[in-house]
């Protein structure tokens, strides 16, 4: 009774896509999860949430219509931390109310409880109740996920320092706040909360943020930070945390400089969730931030049969890219044949305002020793901006002169999440600065941006030289 074709530890997208996956092929799926609810940390604590949490403070503090209205301007004059949270408890119920039904659907069996190896086939599995049951897989998948890094020296006491965990769960809007780390989480709930006209501080000991974007868009978005009186403490490192009797926090820095703020967020990096599953007993070793090493075509682990996918092997630990390792993981593990997935895929960050690009950054072109081409278009210049009221937001396409290819696709504005996709699809299907250029977009609407990039740069190119 308790024998799987494939047990999956975890049931966030990674977990869930690879359990629903193996279950359409035919095959005996188990899904354990240690938290209340089906979803795991994506829509508990991280992806759904955080962008619900955005929506909402987007659509409570006017912030879209501030262009038209001024900065003044707000949808709700008072806005509260239970505002926030009670879109986020309906939004969180639907996302569950989902997975649920298309684990039911699909007939894959699902247990709350907490896993850990006895053996490299065997899983024990301790139940709220206190009961211990054993069951045993052909193929076991761990979607495990993370957690925040919590360092002994950070005093955490989920009011005036936090984790971006304990953030969901607030009582009250903090007049100031300060970001430890400048990663992907921090900057997200950094913009957040200074859309709330929260006075954010935002400190990292590196000397610029998100080192993976391409300069140009990284710059553009600093500088909007930056207008909105957003601090951007960078290169300093935050020594020490300590709260003060007045209820507020001090932060002291590495050069001395001291920053008092109502809250803090400390957002430097996330561990592997692996602390707690016994690897040794499976033959399987984490590393210093409990994240797994596996083959980057089949998923699988040192132990053959066991493999990870998600945010427990590391970069890029999105929610989309989890999904698809998840798929083709448990495909490889039923014995079905699985695809290797398209060379480009997007990468969001839900910052006010969004950032999203796909393909090569203009640094990797250059390193490349490729001759290239970039086109610009700003949202200002389009119709659709201008009914929006966008004074921010650029588009930039990179074309190899050589081959007029589409190199890479980077956005930073409203939408630049749905807009990434034609830049994608573009560069998949090997598409030239040609399509843009030629082809018709839906008038008004930000797309035209691509065609506005796609001429700035084709008038740099010029036309193709065809032979008579």
């Amino acid at each position: 009774m308790n024998q799987y074709d494939l047990v999956v530890v975890g049931s966030g997208p990674a977990g869930r896509r690879g359990a629903i996956q193996a279950a359409k092929l035919g095959h005996k799926v188990l899904v354990i999860e240690q938290g209340k609810r089906v979803g795991g940390v994506s829509v508990h604590t991280g992806t759904i949430p955080s962008k619900t949490l955005r929506e909402t403070a987007l659509n409570l503090s006017g912030w879209r219509e501030r262009g038209f209205y001024g900065r003044a301007y707000r949808v709700k004059q008072e806005i509260s931390a239970e505002d926030l949270r009670r879109r986020l408890l309906i939004t969180l119920d639907h996302e569950v109310e989902v997975l649920e039904h298309q684990f039911a659907r699909n007939r894959v069996q699902h247990m709350r409880g907490k896993a850990s190896f006895v053996t490299p086939e065997t899983l024990q599995i301790i139940k709220d109740d206190g009961e211990t049951i054993h069951v045993t897989g052909k193929s076991i998948m761990l979607a495990v996920g993370t957690k925040p890094y919590r360092p002994s020296n950070i005093p955490f006491d989920g009011q005036a320092v936090l984790d971006s965990d304990e953030l969901l769960d607030i009582t009250d809007l903090p007049r100031s706040m300060a970001v430890i780390g400048a990663g992907v989480i921090g900057i997200e709930y950094a913009t957040i909360f200074s859309a709330l006209d929260t006075a954010v501080t935002v400190i990292d000991p590196k000397s610029t943020i998100l080192e993976f974007i391409d300069n140009e868009i990284v710059d553009d978005f600093i500088y909007q930070l930056r207008d909105r009186n957003m601090k951007l403490i960078l290169g300093q490192k935050a020594e020490t945390v300590e709260k003060l009797e007045n209820g507020k926090c001090s932060i002291k820095l590495d050069n001395g400089r001291v920053v008092v703020t109502d809250m803090v967020l400390y957002a430097a990096g996330r561990m592997g969730a692996t602390d707690t599953l016994n690897l040794a007993a499976a033959g399987l070793t984490a590393d210093s931030r409990g994240r797994l090493k596996v083959n980057a075509e089949t998923f699988q682990t040192e132990v053959p049969h066991i493999y990870a996918a998600g945010d427990v092997v590391g970069f890029p630990s999105l929610a989309s890219t989890s999904m698809e390792q998840g798929r083709i993981a448990a495909r490889v593990a039923v014995g079905a044949i699985a695809k290797e997935p398209p060379k480009y895929f997007p990468y969001g960050i839900y910052a006010v305002p969004e950032i999203s690009t796909c393909g090569l950054t203009e640094e990797e072109v250059k390193e490349r020793g490729i001759p290239y081409e970039c086109g610009l278009a700003r949202f200002r210049e389009t119709s659709r901006g201008h009914i929006m009221g966008l004074d921010s937001g650029l588009l930039k396409l990179i074309f190899s002169l050589k081959t007029r290819r589409l190199l890479g696709v980077h956005i930073v504005g409203e939408g630049a999440t749905e807009l990434v996709h034609i830049g994608q699809a573009v560069l998949n299907l090997k598409g030239t600065v040609e399509y843009f250029v030629e082809n018709t977009f839906n008038y008004p609407t930000l797309a035209e941006a691509y065609k506005i990039a796609g001429l700035d740069a084709w008038n740099r190119m010029g036309e193709i030289k065809r032979a008579d």
